[in-house]
């Protein structure tokens, strides 16, 4: 008997964060979401990951589906790179009428795995049998009943697995299923900004000067939702924009250029469950890289603030009173001088502002359009191009609430907060140089 075996390998060169990142997690987890922006080469990554599941199916007569949101745009996206991808494995059938390719059986007798492209405006072709798994690519252009009543209970023959990919397109079924995944933890998720992927870098995919580019002839709009990723980009009542936080992210000031201004901490104690607290530090324009901390005590999160107090020497300390009592209490006792702050409390400017936390807020986004620098966090990007506002009877603004935030994040925005107490009031150095009025105290470290 002849027991050669012969090494088949698939024409597949995935950028580096495919390899390293998502295709590790799709093979991890039963359900997930990509969110990305265009050119990011969702198709060719999820065309290969679907193959490779094909190949490594040990059931009889797998069956995946490729969905997109009508037939002809399905074979148009993805089915030249299917026949393409599998047609160095031997023994591999091709149907053009049905659109499917069919894997050799290891099963005598059996049909081998199958991946079909479908069509969401042909959804009778995905009733009355199983599916191994599905791709929903464009999931903000498909019905969300094809998900609930259709293919979902398709998948629970053989525990079926999903992935919804897609680009945003307003507030919809994705950036439900997109807020789902963030809550539940055994869903992967992610996104990936243009600015972020590392496909329009120098010695990305692309280039800088694609992109640059692309954006000439695409709409503020469509370049904040194509590329920037932004649910919101269609919103009227988003306080702060993706446009200014990405200006801001991209911006670098020196020593020299904050010489002299206050230094600032915000610190926001952490509520509840997953909530964070966090230390974030300011000095003038720049606010730098947040110290986070999940499941610590107000005590040993009180030490760590000490300790950030000693080190940098803040002319200035806000802390959230909400939950932060302990904190405040503890900083207190040890001689430390800290501001409480209260959310929810009275505004500076009360004919203005429903609350201390709506004018916080926006006093940050004032400081984003005069030139605010922000650490280059794309959770920090997210928590930030979040929140929506409104107006009271009274016509004073009002923010939207932290608790309505985590329904829709599925995480408090505590990073966000913690950048926003730096705003609570004007602060002005303790120690000036008897000339030039410079601060003594010019410690200058994004670390």
């Amino acid at each position: 008997m002849n027991t050669t075996k012969t090494k088949i390998t698939i024409p597949y060169r995935p950028q580096r964060v495919w390899r390293a990142v998502i295709h590790p997690n799709l093979e991890t987890h039963r359900f997930s979401v990509i969110v990305a922006h265009r050119r990011f080469g969702k198709t060719v990554g999820m065309v290969n990951h679907v193959i490779k599941m094909c190949i490594k199916n040990r059931k009889r007569s797998p069956m995946y589906a490729y969905l997109a949101p009508y037939r002809n745009q399905a074979k148009q996206i993805a089915w030249n790179y299917i026949k393409y991808y599998t047609h160095v494995i031997p023994g591999m059938k091709t149907n053009e009428s049905e659109l499917y390719v069919e894997f050799p059986s290891r099963f005598k007798g059996a049909v081998g795995g199958r991946i079909y492209i479908i069509g969401a405006d042909h959804p009778d072709a995905l009733r009355g049998t199983y599916w191994d798994g599905a791709i929903l690519d464009e999931y903000a252009q498909i019905k969300p009943e094809l998900w609930d009543e259709v293919l979902r209970p398709a998948l629970a023959d053989r525990k079926g697995w999903a992935t919804f990919v897609g680009t945003p397109k307003g507030q919809n079924q994705f950036y439900e299923i997109y807020q789902r995944a963030q809550k539940e933890p055994e869903w992967y998720c992610c996104l990936y900004r243009a600015d972020e992927s590392g496909v329009f870098d120098e010695g990305g995919r692309y280039g800088p000067e694609e992109l640059e580019s692309m954006k000439k002839d695409m709409s503020a709009e469509a370049i904040r939702q194509e590329l920037y990723c932004d649910f919101t980009a269609s919103a009227y009542n988003i306080l702060i924009t993706i446009d200014a936080v990405t200006a801001a992210s991209k911006k670098t000031y020196n020593a020299q250029d904050v010489q002299g201004a206050p230094k600032i901490l915000g610190v926001d104690v952490a509520r509840f469950g997953n909530d964070a607290c966090v230390i974030m530090r300011r000095q003038g324009l720049v606010a730098f890289k947040p110290k986070v901390y999940h499941s610590i005590n107000n005590m040993d999160f009180a030490a760590r603030l000490i300790e950030e107090i000693n080190r940098w020497r803040p002319d200035a300390v806000f802390v959230d009173s909400g939950r932060g009592e302990g904190v405040i209490d503890r900083c207190r006792q040890l001689g430390y001088d800290v501001t409480e702050v209260p959310f929810g409390g009275r505004a500076t400017k009360d004919k203005r502002y429903v609350n201390r936390r709506t004018e916080m807020w926006d006093n940050m986004r004032a400081w984003l359009q005069a030139g605010g620098a922000l650490p280059d966090m794309p959770e920090l990007k997210t928590e930030l191009v979040t929140p929506e506002y409104g107006f009271d009877a009274a016509n004073r603004m009002k923010l939207e609430s932290k608790e309505k935030i985590k329904e829709r994040l599925g995480k408090s925005p505590d990073i966000a907060d913690a950048l926003a107490l730096t705003f609570a009031l004007p602060v002005y150095p303790k120690t000036r140089l008897a000339a030039g009025g410079t601060s003594c105290n010019t410690e200058f470290s994004p670390i």
